[in-house]
C-alpha cells in the first residue's frame, strides 16, 4: 500500500508506522522504547514542528500527511507465564510486526522475534507457533487473541500512530478548493479518531478482565534500563540526529 499511494496507485491509505518507516525512516523515531506513557504525549510532538518536519520529509517520498492518527500503546500478551520483570521475557518466541524497533525491542529483552502476518497471527498464537504477541489492546480484542493468550502484561513498551496519507500525485491534481475540503475533513477525522481510540482503552480493558485475561503490570524502569540500548542503536543511526530531537522533545513533555 504504501509503494501504491508513492506511485499514485493508490490515492490514500492510513498505514502502519512501522510499514511506512520503510519509505520514510524517521517515522521510527516514535517508536523508541518506554518514550510515551500516554498517546497524547507523542500528538505533542506530532502536532508541532517535529511532526511537520516529518511532513516535510513525507512529501520528498511522495506522500501527503493528511493527520497522524492512534494506532494505540502496546502492550505484551503471551499463553506461558505472567509478566512481571525482565526474566520472565527470556526464550518467549514472541510475533512482532514488520517494525524495525520492535524487533530490537524484543531481543534486548531477552525474548525472539518473528515475523507474522497479523492476518495470520490468531492460528500461529494458537497453534503454538509462537508464544506471544504485542498489540495495542484494541487489536487484542478486536481479533480475539484473548481466546489463545490468557495474560497481558501491560507493559506500554512503544507507541504507535497510523499516518493517515494522500499520493503527493493525486495531491497535486487537486485545486485549491478540493485540498481545503480534504485538509478540513482530515483533521475532523483525526479528532475524532484520536478519541475514539481513547474512549475504548478504558472500556477493553475491563472487557478482557471479564473474559478471564490474567492482567500483570511490569517494573517498567527495569524494562526501561534493559532496552536502553535500542535508544543509542537508534540515535547512531542515518537517522540518529531526527531520533535525538524527538527523545529530547519526550524527555521534556
Amino acid at each position: 500500500m504504501v509503494t501504491a499511494v508513492r506511485t499514485g496507485a493508490l490515492d490514500m491509505t492510513a498505514n502502519s508506522q512501522g510499514a511506512v518507516s520503510v519509505a520514510v525512516p524517521e517515522y521510527a523515531a516514535y517508536g523508541m522504547p518506554f518514550m510515551f506513557s500516554t498517546p497524547a504525549q507523542a500528538f505533542k510532538l506530532l502536532d508541532g514542528p517535529l511532526g511537520q518536519e516529518l511532513a516535510q520529509k513525507s512529501a520528498e517520498k511522495g506522500m501527503v500527511v493528511l493527520g497522524y492518527w492512534d494506532n494505540g500503546i502496546r502492550h505484551m500478551t503471551n499463553s506461558k507465564r505472567p509478566i512481571s520483570k525482565v526474566e520472565d521475557m527470556k526464550g518467549l518466541k514472541m510475533r512482532t510486526p514488520p517494525d524495525a524497533v520492535l524487533v530490537d525491542i524484543m531481543q534486548a529483552l531477552g525474548a525472539e522475534a518473528q515475523q507474522i502476518k497479523f492476518a495470520e497471527l490468531y492460528v500461529a498464537l494458537q497453534q503454538g507457533v509462537v508464544d506471544g504477541q504485542e498489540n495495542p489492546l484494541v487489536n487484542i480484542h478486536a481479533s480475539k487473541l484473548y481466546e489463545v493468550q490468557k495474560h497481558l502484561a501491560l507493559t506500554n513498551h512503544q507507541f504507535q500512530m497510523t499516518p493517515f496519507l494522500m499520493s503527493k500525485r493525486t495531491w497535486d491534481r487537486l485545486n485549491d478548493a478540493d485540498r481545503k475540503a480534504v485538509t478540513e475533513a482530515a483533521a475532523e477525522a483525526t479528532a475524532l479518531q484520536r478519541k475514539m481510540s481513547q474512549d475504548a482503552d478504558d472500556k477493553l480493558l475491563a472487557d478482557l478482565k471479564a473474559k478471564g485475561v490474567q492482567v500483570t503490570t511490569v517494573d517498567k524502569a527495569a524494562f526501561a534500563k534493559a532496552t536502553g540500548a535500542v535508544d543509542d542503536k537508534w540515535m547512531a543511526s542515518p537517522i540518529g540526529a531526527y531520533v535525538k530531537k524527538v527523545i529530547a522533545a519526550a524527555r521534556a513533555n
